[in-house]
């Protein structure tokens, strides 16, 4: 299983509010709708900050995260270099996203605490 974190700071003018806003209404049910995405996405998950600061820890400039999970990287590639991709999901992330200032992870997980059950 391969998994991609993306660290995501929003566009110069757009507030954190209106960013998680079109992140949760706009841009999540737009990207789940590519027919690649349903094929290849096993898993989608948003995380946006609280603006919380913890005592002795640098200021956070990170809105948010999306993480992703594929089967493999070939899964990967079939949604990111997609046609509809680039013709769909790109303008809209030049619409809420710093794109240059947010970073990306492609890695593959090793849980040491698994979740628990309740």
């Amino acid at each position: 299983m391969i998994k991609m974190t993306i660290l995501l700071r929003r566009k110069a003018g757009t507030s954190h509010d209106d960013f998680v806003a079109h992140h949760r209404n706009n841009h999540a049910p737009l990207f789940g709708a590519l027919p690649e995405v349903k094929k290849f996405v096993r898993r989608y998950v948003q995380c946006h900050s609280t603006g919380d600061q913890l005592p002795g820890l640098p200021d956070n400039h990170i809105d948010g995260s999306t993480e992703l999970w594929f089967d493999d990287l070939a899964g990967l590639a079939g949604v990111f270099q997609s046609q509809n991709y680039m013709t769909t999901i790109r303008p809209d992330e030049e619409k809420f996203l710093d794109l240059h200032a947010c970073e990306f992870l492609v890695g593959a997980e090793h849980e040491v605490i698994p979740m628990a059950h309740a």
